[in-house]
């Protein structure tokens, strides 16, 4: 067998074994959705739990979600996708370093339910909701250019400002 084969089917049973679906599913249920809070209909999982730790638990809770991405990838799930569960982790500890308002975003968004539905979804319609991923990257990017592009409009506005007020 030719090193490529040897190595794509190494990858596969990897794949097939490690990151079966049952494997994948329990791990989205334990980091997002495991226990439920008494008398309400809120769920939270490991994930919620480890981001309370200030500092690294969002880190940590990170790099857990990291595990489905890589078994999509190892899967077979298509760049745009990846491309989207990876901005779904990020989203997840950007907003969940903020406190006690990033805890309570990190039990609402459920990143690691979203991506394996995101990669369920890509292997069994491959090329069927593609445009959804891309429209959800641009927005994600015009919301980035905004983030980055306001504070430096405002700067050359104030700048003009004072020159001509001075």
């Amino acid at each position: 067998m030719p090193p490529e084969q040897e190595s794509l089917h190494s990858r596969s049973k990897v794949a097939a074994t490690w990151f079966a679906d049952e494997n994948l599913d329990l791990l989205a249920h334990v980091l997002d959705d495991w226990f439920r809070l008494p008398g309400t209909s809120i769920r939270f999982g490991l994930d919620g739990i480890i981001g309370l730790i200030p500092g690294l638990g969002d880190i940590l809770a990170g790099l857990a979600s990291c595990i489905i991405v890589v078994a999509a990838w190892f899967r077979g799930v298509p760049y745009v996708g990846l491309t989207r569960m990876v901005v779904n982790i990020a989203i997840d500890v950007l907003v969940g370093t903020i406190p006690f308002i990033g805890d309570a975003f990190d039990i609402a968004w459920k990143a690691n339910r979203r991506n394996y539905a995101l990669m369920t979804r890509h292997l069994r319609q491959p090329r069927k909701h593609t445009w959804k991923d891309y429209a959800f990257l641009l927005c994600i990017a015009l919301v980035l250019f905004s983030i980055f592009a306001v504070p430096v409009v405002l700067i050359v506005l104030v700048t003009e400002w004072f020159l001509r007020h001075a």
